[in-house]
């Protein structure tokens, strides 16, 4: 019933799902991960943007900002 009074609150709490949701598909496109290290950097690169997504902030902005030496750390910032 708090979906009726707080339109904010999400209809389902399955947002783990959908975060690991986009390595699954990776792995069902590609058949697997090459390597060990390509898995890792994936996984560093989609926490990266998904951190960045839930802050609201645009995720090319961000990526770029990495190369300037200034990188968005989510668990910083407000």
């Amino acid at each position: 019933m708090q979906i009726m009074y707080y339109p904010n609150v999400p209809f389902d709490n399955n947002q783990e799902e959908r975060d690991i949701r986009m390595t699954k598909v990776q792995q069902k496109i590609s058949g697997t991960f090459r390597s060990e290290k390509g898995t890792r950097n994936f996984c560093r690169l989609r926490g990266y943007v998904s951190a960045v997504n839930k802050k609201s902030v645009s995720v090319i902005d961000s990526i770029s900002e990495i190369f300037y030496g200034i990188p968005l750390i989510p668990l910083l910032q407000n």
